[in-house]
C-alpha cells in the first residue's frame, strides 16, 4: 500500500486536556499565523477537487514527472507526514484527495497482472467487508450485554439454585405452572428464602431491601473503579464525543480496545446496579470502537482518517440498530444526529451494517422471545381523530420535562467540573447509587428494571395482566372478547400516585446520574419519564370517555361499549415526546419508536408529539442534550445546522490586526537558521510563504510539522546542509540550496479582506478548511483559522469566546 504525502497537524499538543489547554492559551501572541490551539478545531467535510488544496501541485513542483508521482512517492517520502496528533483536526480535503490518487493508481495498475487485478477487486469490496465485520461484531457484543445485564439485574432479587446462570424468566421456564407470574414460581429463590426465611413478611422485606442495596453498590463500585483505572474515556454515553470525532477531530484512545472492553463490562455492571441510566447511547460508542478497530484491517480506511469516518458513521447506525432492534431508525439516527459528512455511499453501507447487526442479534435472541424489538405491543386499535389534541399536549409536556432536565443536568455537570466534587468520581458514583437504591426499592415501579417498567406502561390491560394499573371493575368472559369500558378502582388511582412519585424520582435521579463516571445512556430514562406521564394522561382520558360517553366527541367510536381509548398508546406517545425533547431528534425518533413497538398505525400521533416537543424545546432552550454537552466540554464543533446572521467582514476576524506584524517565510531568501529561529520564536501551526518581506505577494502555505520533518530529514539524508544553507520554496533550486517545494501547498484557499464572515463560515463548514489566508490586491494581510471563526461566532452570540477548547 503506497503512502502519500499528506498535510498534517503539528506534534505540539500534549496528551492530556490540561496540557493542550495551557499550551493553547500561552500562544495568544496576536501576531497572526496559526496557533497550536487553532488546530484543535473540527473540519467540515467537503468534496472539492484535489487541486483546490494543492495536493497535485505538491508533485508538479517536486521536479518529478507528475503522472508517475503516486508510484514513486513512497520511495522518497518524508517519514511521519500523513499522521495526526492527539486533539488535532483532520484535513478532509487532503485526505479525500489522497484517497483518490491511491484509487487512480490501483485502477491504472489493474491491467498489469492478475495479482494487481485481484488487489483492485479487494480494494473495491473492502468497504462492504469492513461494515459486514462491524455489523457481526456489534450484534454479538450487544447479545452479550443484553444477556449479562438481564442476569445481573435479577441477581439483586434472588438466584436460581438449579442453574445460577439463569435469570428469573429462564429459571421459571422449566416450571410446570402455565401462567408466567413472577411471584409464584417455585424454582426461583429470593434472597430471604436462600437464608431460610419465608417469602413474605417484615423480616423478608428487610433482608430483600439490604441485598438490593448491597448488590447495587457492589456493581456500581466495580464499574466506576474499572473506568477509573483502565479507561477513563469509557464513562458517559459517548455520543457528544462521537459527534465531535465524526466532524473531523482526533481524540486518541477514545475508540481504542481498552475503552471498548471496559465500556462493555462497565455498561453491564452499571445497568444492573439499578441506576437511572440506559444502555442505548453507550451501544453507539461501543459500535464505533469496533468500527475503528476493524478499520485497521483495511489500510484504505485505517490509514486515512477521512475514509475511516465513513465506517464510523455506519457503525453508529449499527449501534442504535442493536440497542432498539431498529435498523432503519439506526440509519436515520446516524444521518440526523451524529454524522457530519454522509454521502450516499455511506447511507447504503450504514443500511447494510445495521441490517447485519440486527440479524445477528436476532439469531442470538437475548430476550428469549420471538420479537427482536424491546417493547412489542399487541394492540392495533385505531385512534380517534380528536385524540390528536391530548397527543400534542403530551408533546408540549415532553418538551417542558426535557428542558427542565437539560438545564438542571448541565448546571450540575458544570458544578461538578469546577468544584472539588470532580476529584472524587468513585465516591460520587457510590453516593448516587446508594440514594437511588434506598429511594427506589419501596416503590414497585422504580424497583423494577426500567425496560420492564416501560414495557408494562406500553402494554394493554388484558386478561393476563395482573398489575394494579389494570384493576378495573371488569369481568372477562372469554380470552378473545373485546375489552369493555369500565370504571377504575381505587387500586388504579393508587398506582397512578406511585407512578407520579416514580416520575419525580426518576427525573431528579437522572439529572444527577447522567455524567457520572460510569457508562450511562439517556434513551431509556427519557422513554420511562415520558411513558409514565403518558400513561397517567391516558388513564385520565379513558375515565373521561367512560364517565361522559354521550358527549359528541366520544359518541361515535365509543358508543359500542368497548374500550375505545388505549392508555398504552398514550405512554408510547409520551415516551417519544420526552426523548424527542431531550435529543431534538424528529424523523429518526418516530421510526425508532414504531420499530421498537411494532405500532405502525400510530405514526401520525408519534409525529405530532415529536414535532410539538421539538418546538417547545427549541423555544425554551436552544440546544439538545448532546449539543449542550459538546459546548460544556468545549469541543471544537462548528454545527452545520446553525446559521451565522451577523454582518462582520473577514478583516474584522483575521489575525494579526491591521497594525501588527505577520510571521511569514520568504520563498528564496531565508536560511535554515532563519527558519528554525522562526519556528522557535512563534508557535503557529503553519506559515504563509511570500515572494519577499517587502512585497508580501502570496506564494503558498507551509505547515509547521512538515517544515520540522523536512529539515530534520534533509539533515539526516543530505550532505552539506548547514545553518547557512538557503531554503528555496519556489523557483529553480541551484546547487547548495535546500529545495522544500515538495511540502509547499501552492493552492491555499484565500479570501479578500472584504469577504463577509457569513461566506467565510460557510467555507469552513462545507470545504473542511483548517485556515484561510486573507489578501488585498494579491498581497497577504493575515490568516483566519477555525479557532478564530469559532471564537468570533461565540463572541457574536454573547458567550465566552475562550470556552472553545478543552477547558
Amino acid at each position: 500500500m503506497e503512502r502519500f504525502p499528506l498535510k498534517s497537524s503539528v506534534s505540539k499538543a500534549g496528551t492530556t486536556y490540561q496540557s493542550v489547554y495551557k499550551k493553547g492559551t500561552s500562544a495568544g501572541n496576536g501576531r497572526g499565523g496559526v496557533t497550536p490551539e487553532d488546530d484543535m478545531v473540527e473540519i467540515a467535510p467537503g468534496d472539492a477537487t484535489p487541486t483546490s488544496h494543492g495536493t497535485f501541485q505538491l508533485y508538479e513542483h517536486s521536479g518529478r514527472n507528475n503522472s508517475n508521482a503516486s508510484a514513486n512517492c513512497d520511495a522518497d517520502d518524508i517519514p511521519g507526514i500523513g499522521q495526526y496528533d492527539d486533539f488535532h483536526t483532520i484535513d478532509w480535503q487532503r485526505d479525500i484527495a489522497r484517497d483518490r490518487m491511491r484509487h487512480r493508481y490501483i485502477v491504472k495498475k489493474r491491467q498489469d497482472s492478475i495479482w494487481d487485478l485481484i488487489k483492485g477487486a479487494h480494494d473495491a469490496w473492502s468497504g462492504w467487508v469492513c461494515v459486514l465485520l462491524v455489523g457481526v461484531c456489534t450484534g454479538v457484543v450487544a447479545g452479550v450485554i443484553d444477556i449479562g445485564a438481564s442476569w445481573m439485574t435479577d441477581l439483586k432479587f434472588g438466584i436460581c439454585p438449579q442453574a445460577f446462570w439463569f435469570n428469573r424468566e429462564q429459571c421459571c421456564w422449566s416450571n410446570d405452572e402455565i401462567t408466567f407470574d413472577h411471584t409464584n414460581c417455585s424454582q426461583w429463590l429470593t434472597w430471604p428464602q436462600v437464608f431460610g426465611e419465608s417469602r413474605d413478611g417484615a423480616g423478608a422485606y428487610i433482608v430483600s431491601y439490604l441485598f438490593y442495596i448491597v448488590w447495587a453498590l457492589l456493581f456500581a463500585a466495580l464499574s466506576a473503579s474499572l473506568v477509573r483505572m483502565f479507561a477513563p474515556y469509557a464513562c458517559g454515553s459517548g455520543i457528544p464525543e462521537i459527534k465531535t470525532i465524526l466532524s473531523g477531530f482526533i481524540i486518541r484512545g477514545y475508540l481504542g480496545k481498552w475503552t471498548l472492553i471496559i465500556k462493555v463490562v462497565g455498561l453491564i455492571l452499571s445497568v444492573s446496579s439499578g441506576l437511572s441510566l440506559g444502555k442505548e447511547g453507550p451501544m453507539v460508542h461501543i459500535a464505533s470502537c469496533l468500527g475503528n478497530i476493524l478499520s485497521y484491517l483495511f489500510p484504505k480506511y485505517g490509514r486515512n482518517e477521512a475514509k475511516k469516518r465513513e465506517i464510523l458513521s455506519a457503525a453508529a447506525a449499527a449501534g442504535v440498530s442493536v440497542a432498539f432492534g431498529a435498523p432503519i431508525g439506526g440509519v436515520l439516527f446516524s444521518l440526523e444526529e451524529v454524522s457530519y459528512y454522509f454521502p450516499l455511499k455511506t447511507l447504503w453501507r450504514s443500511f447494510f451494517c445495521a441490517l447485519i447487526a440486527a440479524f445477528i442479534l436476532r439469531s442470538i435472541n437475548p430476550f428469549g422471545n420471538e420479537h427482536s424489538v424491546l417493547f412489542f405491543v399487541e394492540y392495533n386499535k385505531p385512534w380517534i381523530f380528536f385524540e390528536l389534541i391530548p397527543f400534542i399536549g403530551l408533546g408540549i409536556i415532553g418538551g417542558v420535562i426535557a428542558t427542565i432536565f437539560i438545564k438542571a443536568n448541565i448546571y450540575w455537570c458544570r458544578y461538578r467540573k469546577y468544584s472539588k466534587l470532580g476529584q472524587y468520581p468513585v465516591t460520587e458514583v457510590l453516593v448516587v447509587t446508594l440514594i437511588t437504591a434506598v429511594i427506589a426499592y419501596p416503590n414497585p415501579y422504580t424497583r423494577m428494571n426500567t425496560s420492564q417498567l416501560i414495557y408494562l406502561l406500553f402494554n394493554q390491560c388484558g386478561i393476563s395482566n395482573s398489575d394494579p394499573l389494570c384493576r378495573y371493575n371488569r369481568n372477562f368472559t372469554g380470552v378473545n372478547t373485546a375489552i369493555e369500558r369500565a370504571a377504575a378502582t381505587s387500586e388504579v388511582y393508587n398506582a397512578m400516585g406511585l407512578l407520579f412519585l416514580a416520575l419525580l424520582l426518576k427525573l431528579v435521579m437522572t439529572v444527577f446520574t447522567f455524567g457520572i463516571k460510569v457508562p450511562c445512556g439517556l434513551f431509556i430514562p427519557s422513554l420511562a419519564l415520558g411513558a409514565i406521564a403518558g400513561r397517567i394522561v391516558g388513564i385520565g382520558m379513558e375515565q373521561l370517555a367512560y364517565t361522559y360517553q354521550n358527549i359528541w366527541i366520544f359518541s361515535g367510536e365509543c358508543s359500542t361499549g368497548d374500550d375505545c381509548i388505549t392508555p398504552g398508546l398514550y405512554a408510547m406517545v409520551g415516551a417519544a415526546a420526552v426523548l424527542g425533547g431531550v435529543t431534538r431528534m424528529t424523523v429518526s425518533l418516530v421510526v425508532i419508536m414504531f420499530e421498537l413497538t411494532g405500532g405502525v398505525r400510530y405514526i401520525v400521533p408519534l409525529m405530532a408529539a415529536a414535532m410539538a416537543s421539538k418546538w417547545v424545546g427549541d423555544a425554551l432552550g436552544r440546544q439538545g442534550i448532546y449539543d449542550a454537552h459538546i459546548a460544556l466540554n468545549g469541543y471544537p464543533f462548528l454545527d452545520s445546522k446553525d446559521e451565522f446572521q451577523h454582518t462582520s467582514l473577514a478583516a474584522d476576524v483575521m489575525q494579526p490586526k491591521r497594525n501588527e506584524s505577520l510571521a511569514v517565510i520568504t520563498q528564496d531568501s531565508m536560511t535554515v537558521d532563519d527558519v528554525e529561529t522562526l519556528l522557535k520564536e512563534t508557535e503557529h501551526n503553519g506559515y504563509p510563504v511570500v515572494v519577499s518581506k517587502e512585497s508580501q505577494y502570496l506564494v503558498g502555505f507551509v505547515l509547521r510539522r512538515d517544515l520540522n520533518l523536512a529539515i530534520a530529514n534533509a539533515r539526516r539524508t543530505l550532505d552539506g546542509i548547514t545553518g547557512q544553507t538557503v531554503v528555496v520554496f519556489a523557483g529553480p533550486a541551484t546547487p547548495g540550496t535546500l529545495p522544500l517545494n515538495r511540502i509547499l501547498d501552492m493552492a491555499p484557499i484565500t479570501v479578500t479582506d472584504q469577504t463577509p464572515m457569513e461566506t467565510v463560515v460557510d467555507m469552513f463548514r462545507k470545504l473542511g478548511l483548517r485556515q484561510t489566508l486573507v489578501t488585498h490586491n494579491g498581497r497577504l494581510l493575515g490568516v483566519i483559522t477555525k479557532k478564530d471563526v469559532l471564537r468570533h461566532v461565540k463572541q457574536m452570540d454573547n458567550e465566552d469566546p475562550n470556552s472553545v477548547l478543552f477547558n
